[in-house]
């Protein structure tokens, strides 16, 4: 199916270009069939491809999170993963990918942090255009998110974020910047937020630096309900309003056209572009079903980008790798049969499998003994009912279920006790107001007291044998769950016998049933809940056993963290630390066997580690998608040596990050006051200790680097930009992988600027005794920074120093290079 735009636009009605400019449901673009204009779906997300359904979807592929991604350090990798996403997006029927975020952690607070890849500009716009340029590859469009400044989910359509011209530049849209130029992406996604008092979807200044400034002319969507105005967001420049149906849109701006505050020209543009967007996502053959992969090579990749992100922190005394000769193992913490695969909100969907650690270590150690203890708990909402359920249904009803007389209208089987109707579509289904059941099989497989927890975005009432256990119906409370539109998790209990089989029950009522007022960061209808469960334990009992458990085995792995129920879009984190009483599990299992025990943690973003002097060997997992268990096992056991490094500086404690007293909307706005100074350039500016440096991560072999680098040319112009040279060898027993981190100083700069910044990086294999002449190639901006009076970037002449480091902090060899004289631009 093909079609001429010209053609198109000049014999289409006005009303017809208005269609075009916004969706017409979740997740597709408007469609003219007698012009032979298709429909376009787009799918999230920035790990995975959840296709058009939150529920009742077909499953998919989940990648490690975007901090474990930016963790890898490998171009190349990094295209192999924008290929699987584009592969996926293929076998979903999607032409488009909601995808890479390249928002900035100014804080490890931020609830969508894992999304990223990166607290450094380069590092994240690197990372992107590796992706993009993979999933591109595949004739697949890649939108580029959010633009720009939604660091934070807190008041995240309101807050007016507060930000110099210099940090904006330099920090903020400098990732989309290098994508931009790299890769040129066919679609942008705006942000929620204000920028310096305008929304950012309704900023003409912003589309100019886009499209005039920058020369590139993506596809310009709304972020999901993120356009509030008809006319300034369509003079601006927004091309497509997301989600239909439209709200601003439709027949506003056909009163606005007639009013004249409209132009038939604007409209024309807007259109146009629209229709260039689908012409090119058309040319690609999507499956008209959606269907899954799950192919053996795609678990391969999986498995090998949650291998590559992990990164090893610590490993006193060569404690790690563990030998599989191990005769006994205790296997202790929260996310040891539970893994944490994604953040939640967007990032969220069904995977085809996720594999545990503790199937993963008896797959590498199958004659040993595992001993298996919780520790302490880790949750924040319980955790939802899954493995335990069976025979599990939700029937849904026009009506509510005191009507004895009510008609089925359909039946859909269901894995969890957990759903969300956003985008359910049903035959006869009033999506306006219904009700549903879930039935199901619950068998324990302990006995005891069992805790449940509901939490709904609308109402809904729990029952076990048909006795009620939780009213979340007569009387409601505001939490954050379902973007912020669910109630409070409310619990409830029943002495429970294990291997013995309960019917659970959730009488469940749509979004409008609610009794709450409702003003949550995403609309959406149909609502939602959230089942969970479990077995009620002392939690001095539980450290107890674990300590016990530790003093007795051969070797102790530990992993615990976070997961969705702490970082997810719609709120943020209210501390860095562990949950609940893990930091004092660890603890006392290190105060018995310190010497035995590797501490895994998962997180999307820093945590706070106080036994970190304590602990001998620390590896950090991120969200590793389908395969974490693999990945963390395949490091812990050598299978794979590490190579990851952080994508991340980690903090000793909140207090110390350069946001902490700038963070959250205050007043309506967020004042960015740390400046250019983001991550390790507040930290190395300051002199302040860190737990881990940014770019920080070991290996099981070492290196060598010779510590002088040489840069040709040595005089640097932006049309021929040099190349730093260093040799590498590895000096080690075992295969492995170093990256070298370009940073360029300028300790002589009348203007003030950070120690130094990242300019460069290149990955380096090398079995034993191997060397390699590693090239690291700079670009014009290694010497620049935005000067605010001129308004461009600058390039100071002077001396500037060119170090080659293992992380932020360790510098291995260094060399020089010069500008001969300042050169200011705009544009790419």
């Amino acid at each position: 199916m093909t079609f001429d735009i010209d053609h198109v636009l000049a014999n289409i009605s006005d009303q017809d270009k208005i269609a075009l400019l916004s969706g017409i449901d979740f997740w597709h673009t408007h469609p003219i069939p007698e012009f032979n204009v298709p429909s376009v779906r787009v799918t999230d997300g920035p790990n995975g491809i959840r296709g058009t359904k939150f529920f009742a979807g077909i499953p998919a592929a989940c990648l490690p999170c975007g901090t474990a991604l930016g963790a890898i350090w490998d171009r190349d990798l990094l295209r192999r993963a924008g290929e699987l996403i584009g592969d996926e997006c293929i076998a979903k029927g999607a032409h488009c990918w909601l995808g890479p975020t390249v928002n900035m952690q100014r804080s490890p607070l931020g609830g969508r942090g894992f999304e990223s890849f990166s607290e450094d500009p380069f590092l994240a716009g690197v990372a992107a255009a590796s992706m993009i340029a993979g999933c591109e590859s595949k004739g697949i469009i890649s939108t580029i998110k959010h633009f720009v400044g939604n660091d934070q989910e807190h008041e995240r359509r309101a807050v007016d974020v507060i930000v110099t011209p210099r940090a904006f530049r330099e920090i903020y849209l400098r990732p989309f910047q290098i994508v931009a130029r790299d890769t040129n992406p066919g679609a942008l996604m705006t942000s929620y937020n204000k920028i310096n008092g305008k929304h950012v979807v309704e900023d003409p200044k912003i589309y100019d630096m886009i499209r005039k400034e920058w020369e590139w002319d993506p596809l310009v969507m709304s972020d999901w309900y993120g356009t509030y105005t008809t006319i300034d967001s369509t003079n601006a420049g927004l091309d497509l309003e997301m989600p239909g149906v439209t709200r601003y849109r439709g027949k506003y701006i056909e009163s606005a056209m007639q009013a004249r505050l409209i132009k038939s020209s604007t409209l024309d543009a807007r259109a146009r572009k629209v229709l260039e967007f689908v012409q090119k996502a058309s040319r690609t053959k999507v499956s008209e079903v959606e269907k899954g992969r799950d192919y053996p090579e795609d678990r391969a990749l999986n498995r090998t980008l949650a291998a590559n992100s992990v990164v090893l922190l610590k490993n006193e005394g060569s404690l790690l790798p563990l030998p599989k000769t191990a005769k006994k193992v205790a296997l202790i913490g929260s996310h040891v049969k539970t893994p944490a695969i994604s953040g939640g909100g967007s990032a969220s969907l069904k995977p085809y499998y996720a594999v545990s650690l503790y199937d993963a270590v008896r797959e590498a150690l199958p004659e040993a003994e595992l001993v298996y203890e919780t520790g302490a708990y880790a949750h924040n909402m319980l955790p939802v009912v899954d493995r335990l359920l069976s025979n599990a249904v939700i029937h849904f009803y026009n009506e509510p279920m005191t009507n004895p007389d009510r008609k089925r209208l359909g039946t859909e089987p269901v894995p969890t006790t957990a759903f969300q109707f956003m985008d359910y579509k049903l035959a006869g289904l009033n999506r306006a107001l219904f009700w549903a059941t879930l039935i199901g099989d619950f068998t324990p497989d302990a006995s005891g007291v069992w805790d449940f927890g509901l939490t709904v975005f609308g109402t809904a009432n729990l029952y076990i044998d048909d006795e009620l256990i939780i009213d979340n119906t007569t009387s409601q409370t505001k939490g954050t769950a379902f973007f912020g539109k669910g109630t409070v998790e409310e619990i409830g209990s029943k002495t429970l016998v294990s291997g013995q089989t309960y019917k659970i029950r959730i009488e469940f009522g749509s979004a409008n049933t609610t009794t709450m007022k409702t003003t949550g960061m995403v609309n959406f209808g149909g609502g939602a809940a959230n089942l969970g469960a479990s077995l009620r334990m002392d939690s001095e009992e539980m450290i107890n056993n674990a300590v016990k458990a530790a003093a007795d085995a051969d070797h102790v792995i530990i992993c615990t963290g976070l997961n969705q129920d702490w970082e997810s879009e719609g709120f943020d984190r209210p501390h860095m630390d562990l949950p609940g009483r893990i930091d004092e599990m660890i603890s006392q299992v290190l105060g018995v066997a310190a010497d035995k025990t590797v501490v895994v943690n998962q997180s999307g973003t820093p945590v706070t580690m106080p036994w970190a002097n304590r602990a001998k060997s620390i590896v950090h997992a991120w969200y590793g998608g389908n395969e974490t268990g693999h990945g963390i096992a395949d490091v812990l056991f050598g299978d794979v040596n590490p190579s990851g490094k952080l994508s991340l500086s980690w903090p000793i404690d909140v207090k110390h990050n350069p946001a902490y007293l700038n963070y959250a909307s205050v007043g309506g706005r967020v004042l960015y006051g740390e400046d250019i100074y983001v991550g390790y350039r507040f930290y190395e500016k300051t002199g302040r200790e860190v737990l881990f440096p940014f770019g920080h991560g070991l290996s099981y072999t070492t290196f060598a680097v010779s510590p002088e680098s040489s840069v040709s040319p040595d005089i640097f112009t932006p049309e021929n930009p040099p190349t730093a040279t260093v040799h590498v060898k590895n000096t080690g027993k075992a295969a492995g992988a170093q990256v070298l981190q370009l940073y360029v100083a300028a300790p002589n700069s009348p203007t003030a600027r950070p120690q130094k910044e990242l300019q460069g990086f290149e990955k380096v294999f090398l079995q034993p005794g191997e060397e390699k002449v590693v090239g690291i190639k700079l670009d014009k901006y290694a010497t620049s920074f935005w000067d605010e009076i001129e308004e461009m970037w600058k390039s100071e002449a002077g001396a500037y120093e060119v170090l080659i480091g293992t992380s932020s902090e360790d510098i291995v060899a260094r060399g020089r290079l010069k500008v001969d004289q300042t050169r200011y631009w705009r544009g790419l």
